[in-house]
């Protein structure tokens, strides 16, 4: 039997993304699945060197990664007209941002990409995500970059909301914000990458459509928040787009990474090479 561990988030979407895989709802057939939850900035970083034979993983780490994974053809992130918030005490007009101090849970995520093509020179430090929230309500800095279940709680701590990255980006381009994907190492081969596809493909499937049942295994995931609010943030998530790269998913991620290339972010072009 090929032994293959896959890797991501112990976060409410991916709980639900893959609970149908992780549970034995979808066949594995001869493969042996191992199965590691790692926070997302541990995973952007382990992946750099090649550590999983599949892994979730921010679109920004996969551009430092494409030499070893691909991107599978199942699994995308992608914000649609909402996402990542730039979140402070108070006000501050567009064109102080570079002023702030902001705390981010990582350099590696697309949220972060994103707020460097809104202000590249943005001043950072970096915080553990379930404390970006403490640190801006407490002073220590002027703003925070939230993502997961804070984009939806923020306001609950007395923040208020500077710049949704989503809606900017949609803004500049007509297209949903690439945020993350599922990749896959090369060396596992054509074959068997589009035969994880499925399997991803299938999970996802499964849980769009037992809804009441993959929420019930993600909710533990997303503790601290009510159900609904729960399935909010999920389904903001992991929806229709997740199945597949269709057009406009590519072409945004191709937007993505283009621009960042010619602002000077990312040092090289990145391909976008899905399989599945």
């Amino acid at each position: 039997m090929r032994e293959l561990t896959i890797a991501f988030s112990p976060e409410a979407d991916d709980a639900f993304a893959f609970y149908a895989l992780t549970q034995g709802k979808v066949d594995w057939g001869d493969l042996a699945l191992r199965f590691q939850a790692v926070d997302l900035e541990t995973l952007n970083r382990r992946s750099l060197e090649g550590a999983f034979e599949v892994t979730a993983a921010s679109f920004h780490a996969y551009a430092y990664m494409a030499g070893k994974y691909a991107i599978l053809g199942a699994g995308g992130t992608f914000a649609d007209r909402h996402g990542p918030l730039l979140v402070a005490r108070e006000p501050v007009p567009r064109d102080a941002f570079g002023k702030l101090l902001v705390a981010i849970p990582g350099t590696l995520t697309t949220a972060f990409l994103a707020l460097r093509l809104v202000e590249p020179d943005i001043a950072f430090t970096l915080k553990p995500l379930d404390r970006v929230l403490d640190a801006v309500a407490s002073g220590e800095t002027e703003a925070g970059l939230v993502k997961y279940e804070a984009q939806l709680t923020y306001g609950e701590r007395g923040l208020q909301k500077l710049l949704d990255l989503g809606e900017w980006w949609h803004g500049e381009t007509d297209l949903p914000l690439p945020l993350g994907g599922v990749f896959v190492r090369r060396d596992m081969g054509q074959a068997l990458a589009r035969r994880l596809s499925v399997l991803v493909r299938a999970s996802i499937e499964y849980a769009l459509g037992h809804g009441a049942e993959a929420l019930a295994h993600a909710l533990p995931y997303a503790p601290g928040l009510p159900g609904p609010v729960a399935e909010r943030y999920i389904r903001m998530y992991v929806n229709e787009r997740s199945l597949r790269y269709g057009a406009e998913e590519r072409k945004a991620l191709h937007a993505l990474f283009t621009r960042a290339h010619e602002a000077g972010i990312l040092p090289h072009p990145v391909p976008v090479d899905v399989i599945g």
